[in-house]
C-alpha cells in the first residue's frame, strides 16, 4: 500500500510548534519581524506573497510587506534591501522571485544581509550550507528533509537520485541528503541513461520542470518519490514533474501535488525566521 506523505499536515504541524516558539519569545519581550519585497504584477508571486503573509499572522510573527511597481530600478530595490540590512526590528529579508528582466537578481540575493537571508539563497549561506556549518537553508530542500523524517522515512545508507541541478532547489537538496548519510546522485538535462539512472534510486527526488515527465518506467518498485514540481496542465489542473496516476501504484511513499512539498516550503521560511532571532 502506497503512502501518500502529506505536506498539509506535516506543515500544519512545524506552524503549531512555530506558534509556541514565537509565544515563549514573546513572552520575554522578543518580537520577529519578516520584511516581504514584491516587484511588479506576477499572479503566482502574488498568491505567494499573500500565504507567506498569512503564515506570519498565524504564527504571530509581524510582516512588513512592500509591493513596488513592474518601473522600479534596480537602484530603488538595492537602496530598500539596504535599508532593511540596518533596521534592528527587521529579522529577515525576502525578495519575491522572480524579479522583471531589467533588473539583476544575484546582484538583489547578494545585497540582503547573510543573517537576514531566510529564503537560504545568498553564497555565504550556501557556503555554509556546503562545509556543514550554521547557516540558513533554501527552504524546499530543508522542507523535503522534514517530509521524510516526519514519515519515518530513513535516509542514512540510501541511494539517493536528485533530478535538476538548480541553485534553489538540486544543489542543496543534494548537499542536505548528503549530510543526512544518503549515497547521492544528481541528474540533469545532460545525463546519460536517466530512466536507468532513476531506477537505482530508493528515494528519487524531482525537481526538473517538466509536467508529468517522470513515468513508472524511471521507478524503481518500493522507491519513495518527492516531487517538487508544480504546473497547469492543459485542462488548467494543477500536476508535477511526476505522472502521479503511474508512478504511485509502484512507490512505498510519494508526495501530491498539489498539498505535498509546497505547503513545506512556507512552513520552513517560518522556521527561518524564527531561528534567526533564536541563534
Amino acid at each position: 500500500m502506497t503512502k501518500i506523505i502529506d505536506g498539509k499536515q506535516i506543515s500544519s504541524q512545524i506552524k503549531e510548534e512555530l506558534r509556541d516558539r514565537v509565544s515563549a519569545l514573546r513572552s520575554r519581550g522578543v518580537e520577529i519581524t519578516l520584511a516581504v519585497i514584491i516587484v511588479g504584477e506576477d499572479p503566482a508571486s502574488k498568491v505567494y506573497v499573500n500565504n507567506k503573509k498569512k503564515a506570519c499572522e498565524f504564527i504571530g510573527i509581524r510582516s512588513l510587506s512592500y509591493e513596488l511597481p513592474e518601473t522600479t530600478t534596480e537602484e530603488e530595490l538595492l537602496q530598500l534591501i539596504q535599508d532593511l540590512n540596518g533596521r534592528t526590528d527587521v529579522n529577515g529579508i525576502l525578495v519575491q522571485l522572480p524579479v522583471p528582466k531589467h533588473i539583476d537578481e544575484q546582484k538583489i540575493i547578494h545585497a540582503i544581509d547573510p543573517k537576514k537571508d531566510v529564503d537560504g539563497f545568498h553564497t555565504q549561506n550556501v557556503g555554509s550550507l556546503c562545509v556543514g556549518q550554521k547557516g540558513f537553508v533554501s527552504c524546499t530542500p530543508a522542507g523535503i528533509i522534514q517530509l521524510l523524517r516526519r514519515s519515518d522515512i530513513s535516509i542514512a545508507g540510501k541511494e539517493c537520485v536528485v533530478i535538476g541541478r538548480s541553485n534553489i532547489v538540486g544543489k542543496p537538496m543534494a548537499l542536505l541528503m548528503l549530510q543526512e548519510n544518503a549515497t547521492v546522485t544528481v541528474c540533469h538535462s545532460r545525463t546519460e541513461n536517466l530512466k536507468e539512472v532513476c531506477k537505482r534510486a530508493d528515494i528519487l527526488i524531482v525537481a526538473i520542470g517538466k509536467p508529468r515527465m517522470i513515468t513508472a518506467e524511471y521507478v524503481k518498485e518500493g522507491a519513495v518519490v518527492i516531487d517538487v514540481g508544480i504546473h497547469r496542465d492543459e485542462n488548467n489542473k494543477l500536476c508535477g514533474d511526476v505522472n502521479y496516476e503511474d508512478v504511485a501504484p509502484h512507490c512505498s511513499a510519494i508526495t501530491p501535488v498539489p498539498g505535498g512539498v509546497g505547503p513545506m516550503t512556507i512552513a520552513m521560511l517560518m522556521n527561518n525566521c524564527v531561528s534567526s532571532v533564536e541563534a
